[in-house]
């Protein structure tokens, strides 16, 4: 009797991994798993870009309210946000910089705005995002961390 070869073919019959069937099956189910869930998470991924320009925009009015208390007014000019980095040579009592890094662009990789006085607040500052369709002046536009949705 010869038992052992049987026992040694079923084996390694039993071992040899997922068939190209399983496979293919496996990879049909989270395809459409992925069909139905990621639809889902692409709506949060622009919330999420909006809260992080919001975020971003509140840290540069915390380094321009300590720029103005060192130095008794807000920065002048379209580079206002550069001068909270690097020493404004007309400036005296710079205690910068007021930002860990140099100045980020926006979640949509479009820069930010800085206008002093403002036009929407015209006794400080304004900070813009262009938004998601990165167009000034339009709907989607964040400033001073406020947003309007289109």
């Amino acid at each position: 009797m010869n038992l052992a070869p049987a026992s040694r073919r079923a084996r390694l019959r039993s071992s040899r991994g997922f068939t190209l069937v399983e496979l293919l099956t496996v990879l049909v189910i989270l395809g459409i798993l992925a069909a139905l869930v990621l639809p889902k998470f692409s709506g949060r991924t622009e919330e999420a870009r909006v809260t992080a320009a919001q975020t971003q925009i509140a840290a540069f009015g915390t380094a321009l309210d300590s720029f103005e208390v060192d130095t008794g007014s807000y920065p002048r000019g379209q580079d206002g946000l550069t001068q909270l980095v690097v020493r404004p040579s007309d400036v005296t009592n710079w205690r910068g910089p007021y930002l860990k890094s140099d100045i980020p662009v926006d979640p949509w990789g479009h820069p930010y705005i800085y206008e002093y006085p403002g036009k929407v607040n015209p006794n400080g500052y304004d900070i813009r995002s262009a938004g998601p369709d990165g167009q000034v002046g339009t709907a989607d536009d964040i400033v001073n961390a406020s947003y309007t949705a289109k």
